[in-house]
């Protein structure tokens, strides 16, 4: 792939990190929506929760298109075109969430899917590219971002519900990504792409070759942590509903992605004193844990302590298997990046849409969150199976 690089001669690298760490917090606000207002979605038309599930699908199903459009604009068009269109796709989409209508708040859900599938790849590699060898710690404040953003949208949308200006909240993200994707449009970025020099690349770094089920294994975790994360967060605010918790259930999921980020600095310290494959064990026994606590709540305790427990366990996950990746497979991780995180978003898109189908057959959403407990079982099992392959 070839990717401009950003430089000095244009607008100054600080600048546009700037508007890149701003954009990652309304990226969070943005995909994590859906788990806020779900149930003011199953209230206004009356959904089952398989039709509630569909929201999932479609928005990650946009998301993967998204991926692969993303490729293909920073190959040919740089970063800041992929950026314009990617925020202002999220504009459009939120701001279509209010629909009075149900197939138009599908599509919604796609465009905007579609925009953070676009933005996200780009913002990731812009960043990398500015910050230079500083990029792995500029990396993880970036998705810090995105956490804060996660956190913000569940309390935004309740005070939205609670002052009757749902609308009102809506518009201001949507307005939020729109400045944004204006701002993307004003900054100028360089034009020039280059080939990176191969003479540079390290020699030292051979590649293996790896038994056949490895990337299989590993695809497949990708896909189940994905879609068990989506639908933990995403059911949570509906199963909160359920069991009396009211309005307030709305800001439920804020307390699994406050677990993730706790989580996930957590984990940054014990890394260097615990082995990774020991911590994503440990991580998903937790992740288990807090779902078998989510689906027996009975009281708002219980659910917040379950969702956060989840978060907690789940933090330290993906970017392991992110770096699994990268360190196995060396340069070749660039071309087997497109599957995992391809078989990421379908996680995203079917795992939420099965928990509503399975709650709907059997007539309760505790049953339909059997699907994200038995999607970390899976992972346990498939780590067990990677397990000479990380010992290596």
């Amino acid at each position: 792939m070839l990717l401009p690089p950003v430089t000095s001669e244009t607008h100054a690298p600080k600048l546009i990190q700037s508007a890149l760490f701003a954009g990652f917090i309304i990226t969070g606000m943005t995909c994590t929506i859906l788990g806020p207002i779900l149930p003011v979605f199953i209230a206004r038309w009356n959904l089952t929760d398989a039709q509630a599930g569909l929201f999932f699908t479609t928005q990650f199903g946009g998301s993967l298109l998204g991926v692969g459009l993303s490729s293909i604009l920073l190959s040919t068009r740089g970063f800041r075109d992929a950026l314009i269109l990617g925020f202002l796709l999220m504009a459009a989409g939120v701001a279509g969430l209010n629909s009075a209508s149900h197939d138009a708040a599908l599509f919604a859900t796609a465009a905007y899917g579609f925009g953070f599938g676009v933005a996200i790849p780009a913002t990731n590699l812009c960043v990398a590219e500015i910050s230079g060898v500083r990029r792995t710690a500029a990396l993880n404040l970036l998705n810090m971002a995105w956490g804060l953003g996660a956190i913000i949208c569940p309390l935004l949308m309740l005070a939205g519900l609670k002052s009757d200006r749902f609308t009102q909240a809506l518009f201001a993200i949507a307005a939020a990504a729109l400045l944004l994707g204006i701002l993307f449009f004003l900054l100028k970025f360089e034009k020039t792409s280059r080939r990176p020099n191969s003479s540079s690349e390290p020699r030292s770094r051979q590649i293996t070759v790896h038994p056949i089920h490895v990337p299989i294994v590993l695809a497949l975790l990708f896909y189940f942590y994905v879609g068990t994360e989506n639908g933990i967060s995403g059911w949570a605010a509906e199963q909160a509903r359920r069991i009396g918790v009211g309005a307030s259930s709305t800001i439920v999921p804020m307390f699994f992605w406050t677990g993730l980020l706790s989580g996930r600095a957590i984990a940054a310290i014990i890394l260097a004193r615990v082995e990774e494959n020991l911590l994503v064990i440990s991580g998903l026994i937790l992740s288990a844990l807090g779902t078998i606590c989510l689906l027996l709540a009975t009281t708002t305790p219980g659910i917040i302590f379950g969702v956060a427990l989840a978060g907690v366990g789940l933090a330290g996950i993906y970017p392991i298997f992110i770096s699994w990746l990268s360190k196995w497979y060396g340069p070749g991780a660039r071309r087997l990046g497109g599957v995992m995180f391809s078989l990421a978003a379908i996680g995203g898109a079917t795992v939420p849409w099965i928990v509503g189908f399975v709650s709907q057959r059997s007539n309760s959403l505790r049953v339909g969150l059997l699907v994200p407990l038995v999607g970390s079982i899976v992972m346990i099992i498939l780590v067990f199976a990677l397990r000479r392959r990380i010992a290596a």
